[in-house]
């Protein structure tokens, strides 16, 4: 429910801070006051187009604010969360709206700053407002078939209908999407099995290349290397002059030395290393002679393997790593496309089962919704009655779509709600027949029968009243007081017998301050509320008698 709304230099109202209270509110005052400024406001704060003409003259902006005790079911809360807009415990929506006359306009959610378009999704789930020019919210066919499910109680039907629905549709994109995989992959394939072939013959290792390209490094210098081996050798052995037999000259030399000298005896240890570790160079030369070889053929070989492999590269990547990755991938993509006919069977049979699930579904969907209808016509006509609309005919017809292509998230069905306003006029849709005032009272009447499912919270009517009285008014009324026990309820109205059902009354006058006009609201109880419907009976001459008349309208309503 709306809680709290604050207006700031919006056309005549200057300054205006509201608290509002739940149950059915009336709004009075005279002609031109400036009443319909609140819904107005309202209507922006909820996603309304706003125009620089509403700024209040003189001000560079008006400021719009309203506070939104969200109830805990209702849906739009769960959104608000989803988004970070209202924390997991907050149900409070505080909405700002600032119309600049520069242009910048801007809009606030729980002071984070938000696009319009988000007030325009939500907007019309906590506000609905019902006047003389404003395009209902039920004259749309999706939001009257939704009226019409939730009025038969039908949620639980359509939603097993949406979820086969939903799967129907999800194995047909599948059913799409591979077909146009196996064309594509017929296209395909002749060139991914030569590459497979290709890349089974090459069998192309990780580190390969390292390996190939050092022994291509030693074969290709392999006479060197023998010469550089066979040197190093001849130095190390040569008869009288190598380093080894040298060194073992002057170990003996550092031995007697140190028997003479101790403190040599570290010098001639470390010679005895050195001898270890030339002894293992000599050794390790030896080896890696024997290991030399200078095979022009595995050179070839070599040569070969390292152009196939730079050939690959070249053609799969530039890398080792991409060229056994291409492997891998095309050897999967031949795999998919000699299974994909056998996947394409099995979701052919899968979108058969649900086709037939999703016409059963919908046959039962539509029979359950022609009945609701037959229902909830009765007793919308029987409002109707109540409103003093006898004359007004109301019907709602169920189209039932044929083929797959009718078919959709709601089921196979359209719903139309008809109207004939006067005699012997043929029933058409409810949005081309109905006048302003007609219509807002086919929507009482609407939002009184579907009191207890709609969860709209704030339901708004603006001069519904228009062009009746009496009786006709006194019923209108009572049908707006009963809405409020389920709806937080607000109606402009100039009749007396409307306002005085409400449980809350504010007046809204406008006066002359400073050489300007400035509209005020003001609440009203007790002897005021009394007096002012006593001046809307009586106009500028309240009697006594009107007095009373006007307690006695309050007392009734009461009672």
């Amino acid at each position: 429910m709306l809680t709290e709304l604050r207006i700031v230099n919006f056309a005549v109202l200057e300054q205006l801070s509201l608290s509002v209270d739940s149950g059915f509110t009336v709004l009075t005052g005279e002609t031109g006051a400036g009443k319909s400024l609140l819904i107005d406001a309202i209507a922006l704060l909820v996603g309304g187009r706003a125009s620089t003409d509403q700024i209040r003259f003189g001000a560079d902006e008006a400021q719009l604010e309203a506070a939104f005790q969200i109830p805990d079911n209702h849906p739009v809360l769960q959104r608000l969360r989803a988004q970070g807009i209202l924390g997991p415990q907050e149900s409070q929506l505080i909405i700002r709206r600032v119309i600049a006359r520069s242009g910048r306009n801007r809009v606030y959610l729980n002071g984070n700053m938000s696009p319009v378009h988000l007030l325009e999704e939500f907007g019309g789930t906590l506000v609905d407002i019902h006047g003389q020019h404003d395009q209902q919210s039920l004259l749309s066919a999706s939001t009257q078939l939704d009226v019409l499910d939730s009025f038969g109680d039908l949620q639980s039907v359509r939603a097993r209908y949406q979820e086969v629905f939903g799967a129907w549709k999800h194995f047909c994109r599948q059913q799409d999407e591979l077909a146009a995989q196996i064309q594509q992959g017929r296209q395909r394939e002749d060139l991914l099995k030569f590459q497979q072939q290709e890349l089974d013959d090459a069998a192309l290792q990780q580190s390969e290349e390292e390996i190939l390209q050092n022994e291509r490094r030693r074969l290709g210098a392999s006479q060197r290397l023998g010469e550089l081996t066979a040197e190093s050798q001849e130095r190390m052995q040569m008869d009288g002059q190598g380093v080894l037999p040298n060194l073992a000259l002057i170990e003996r030399a550092l031995g007697e030395l140190a028997q003479i000298d101790p403190e040599m005896q570290e010098a001639g240890r470390l010679a005895s290393d050195a001898k270890v570790l030339l002894k293992e160079v000599a050794d390790r030369l030896r080896h890696y002679a024997d290991r030399l070889d200078s095979d022009p053929a595995r050179l070839s070989v070599i040569e070969d393997r390292v152009a196939l492999i730079q050939k690959l590269k070249k053609k799969y990547g530039g890398t080792v790593e991409a060229v056994l990755e291409a492997h891998h991938r095309t050897r999967e993509e031949l795999e998919r496309i000699q299974h994909a006919d056998a996947e394409l069977a099995q979701c052919e049979g899968l979108i058969r089962e649900h086709r037939q699930k999703v016409s059963q579904l919908a046959k039962q969907l539509s029979g359950k919704r022609t009945e609701a209808a037959k229902r909830m016509t009765k007793v919308v006509r029987q409002e109707l009655d109540a409103l003093k609309m006898g004359q007004t005919q109301f019907s709602i017809k169920i189209v039932i779509g044929e083929g797959d292509d009718a078919y959709g998230i709601a089921g196979a069905d359209r719903a139309e709600f008809l109207l004939s306003a006067n005699l012997g006029e043929p029933l058409k849709p409810i949005s081309r027949v109905a006048s302003g005032g007609e219509l807002s009272r086919v929507m009482l009447a609407l939002k009184s029968v579907l009191a207890e499912v709609d969860q709209v919270p704030v339901l708004i009517f603006d001069e519904i009243d228009t062009g009746v009285g009496g009786a006709v008014a006194a019923a209108i009324g009572k049908r707006l007081r009963a809405l409020g026990r389920f709806h937080q309820v607000f109606c402009i109205t100039h009749l007396p017998q409307v306002a005085a059902q409400a449980e809350h009354h504010l007046y809204v006058e406008k006066s002359q301050v400073k050489d300007r006009t400035v509209t005020t609201v003001r609440s009203l109880s007790g002897m005021s509320r009394e007096g002012e419907i006593a001046r809307m009976l009586g106009g500028e001459t309240v009697t006594k008698k009107v007095r009373e008349t006007a307690a006695e309208l309050i007392a009734a309503a009461n009672d």
